[in-house]
């Protein structure tokens, strides 16, 4: 309290969106005990949930509306989004309310009471927004659209400078979903070509020791198709997100940005399968196709490129099966071995040092039932390659020989294979073979251009080779064709690393963040990051950094990094003083 015994009062910096339901009074005249149950199932199931989901603060709620505060104008504008679609979703399902919300969104300084309550500019100017959005529709002030425009993936409409009551200047205006867009519609551009989102087949059958058939099934037909390069194909690891999840197709190509959707099933009875699958065009959501296949399972390859054939035929009558270029990698001889390899995939890419240990562990059993399976060996390669690169190595020159060794007879069994050739190139990129290193990844790229880990693998070779601008185009190019991959942090980094090259701190920082907090386990990102903070003078985060470092790598010093990431001499001498300033051991 001050002396005069009113509430002491504060400021601060806030992000703050304001929302209220469209037509409460309305609806309130046409069914008072409906209109207010529904009110109730939506803050208690989508407003509440998400909120706390995105780290803000419920301050207050109305008859008919909700005021939240957050630290970050990102978390802000990303939970939004998530409510206005959660609310489409509802509306899509008949049975659901047909509730609709405005929200306005902006970032500036707050009245804060001891009470909770918040008041100034900041909030008032949210309330307008709200109040200038259109049903279903988000309107954000120009501060909150130079925070988010390059962090999030959505196509923001400038709506120019708009007068407001009560505020002496005019606002300018973005909105997301405006202008009499909806929020079911897609917010990435579908492209002009064929694009097409393969989900994970479902597995039918009560026993789960034949799941692996399905996934392979479906990570399959993606291979396969992403080799046709009039089409544009999400990859494996976005689509196998929706794992699991109950997911309506216009909403996969609402946020992968796609047409077409492919899904099926498998059921398996002892050796036989039975596999049915179906396209469907997702921005309207006609079924185009459906096709049911019956085999056993020494003949689930043969099933795969018949489904393969029938997709390409459905979408794009005039490609004949002739002309398809299937991506037949050789099959594994036994079932085991693919299984253990379907196994080990999310462990790969999870790029921390934990799950790389069970990676190696079940790609070394894979490789001991056959030793010439391509991708079992490509991934393996993979693996040493991560232990040298992330510091997570005991002999990085014994890693670097066994990653180019599994490499290079991974090629010689599938040369025209283009993850073995990306495996390749990345293999070559470690051990600083760069022109080779372009040969192999260029090639892959030609074989697929669909492929966001050749397109990420591309982007650190250019950003180790200091061309950042190229690299940043090519991370960019990866996060739109898997833009839920779960490694999608890696192109944050690499985008953040290219800035640390260019010598803008800043905007590394930023990037970098944002990978550690996308992956925090994995903390080899801190090597740059704290490198960053201390060359931008802020030596306080840069010494955070190095902590969260050794406590994930007890000993490590300057010089174990200087030998790890394959830049420039001149990139590793900034990398090393930073990370001397901030007070890593020589």
């Amino acid at each position: 309290m001050s002396g005069s015994g009113k509430p002491k009062v504060q400021r601060r910096l806030a992000a703050v969106l304001a929302a209220d339901v469209v037509g409460f009074s309305t609806l309130m005249g046409e069914d008072e005990e409906g209109t207010l149950a529904q009110v109730k199932s939506l803050r208690r199931e989508i407003i509440e949930p998400r909120a706390v989901e995105h780290h803000g603060r419920i301050v207050k709620t109305t008859g008919d509306g909700f005021l939240v505060e957050f630290s970050s104008p990102t978390e802000t504008v990303q939970c939004a989004v998530e409510m206005q679609e959660a609310l489409a979703s509802r509306a899509a399902d008949k049975s659901a309310h047909p509730l609709q919300l405005r929200i306005g969104i902006n970032l500036g300084e707050i009245i804060f009471e001891e009470d909770g309550d918040i008041y100034g500019d900041g909030v008032n100017i949210a309330a307008r927004l709200e109040q200038l959005a259109q049903p279903g529709a988000i309107c954000i002030s120009a501060k909150v659209y130079e925070e988010v425009r390059d962090k999030l993936p959505y196509s923001f409409q400038d709506q120019g400078e708009q007068p407001v009551k009560n505020i002496t200047k005019p606002l300018r205006v973005y909105s997301l979903f405006g202008n009499g867009v909806a929020a079911t519609q897609a917010r990435l551009i579908v492209p002009d070509r064929p694009s097409i989102a393969v989900l994970p087949f479902d597995f039918m059958s009560e026993s789960h020791d034949g799941e692996f058939l399905a996934d392979g099934l479906s990570e399959d037909i993606i291979a396969a198709l992403s080799r046709i390069r009039s089409f544009f194909v999400i990859a494996r690891n976005s689509t196998f997100t929706y794992k699991g999840r109950p997911v309506n197709v216009q909403q996969v190509s609402r946020e992968l940005g796609v047409r077409y959707v492919l899904e099926g099933s498998v059921r398996r009875s002892r050796d036989k399968v039975r596999i049915t699958a179906q396209l469907i065009d997702a921005t309207t959501g006609a079924h185009l196709w459906a096709d049911r296949y019956d085999g056993t399972v020494d003949d689930i390859f043969d099933l795969q490129d018949r489904i393969t054939t029938s997709v390409v035929g459905a979408i794009q009558p005039s490609i004949r099966a002739a002309e398809i270029e299937r991506a037949r990698r050789k099959r594994p001889d036994s079932l085991n071995a693919y299984d253990l390899v379907m196994q080990a995939l999310p462990h790969v890419w999870s790029l921390d040092a934990a799950s790389n240990q069970v990676a190696t562990r079940l790609l070394d059993e894979a490789l001991k039932l056959d030793p010439t399976y391509p991708l079992a060996l490509a991934l393996a390669s993979w693996c040493s390659g991560q232990r040298v690169i992330y510091n997570w190595s005991t002999n990085p020159e014994s890693d670097r020989r066994d990653a180019l060794e599994k490499a290079q007879l991974a090629a010689g069994l599938a040369s025209d294979d283009p993850f073995v050739l990306t495996v390749l190139g990345a293999a070559h990129t470690i051990t600083r073979e760069f022109q080779t290193a372009l040969y192999l990844l260029e090639k892959a790229l030609a074989l697929d251009p669909n492929s966001a880990w050749a397109w990420n693998r591309s982007g650190w070779l250019r950003t180790f080779r200091d061309d950042p601008d190229t690299g940043i185009t090519h991370f960019e190019r990866a996060i739109r064709l898997s833009p839920f991959d779960p490694m999608i942090f890696n192109s944050y980094a690499g985008i953040g690393d290219a800035h640390f090259v260019t010598g803008h701190y800043a905007e590394a920082i930023r990037w970098l963040e944002k990978a550690r907090l996308a992956h925090p386990k994995a903390t080899w990102i801190n090597r740059f990051l704290a490198a960053s903070y201390a060359l931008d003078g802020r030596r306080q985060e840069a010494e955070a950094c190095v902590q969260r470092l050794l406590t994930t790598y007890p000993g490590l010093t300057v010089t174990a990094v200087k030998t790890a990431p394959p830049f420039s001499h001149e990139v590793i001498a900034r990398l090393c003083e930073g990370l001397q300033q901030a007070g890593l051991p020589e």
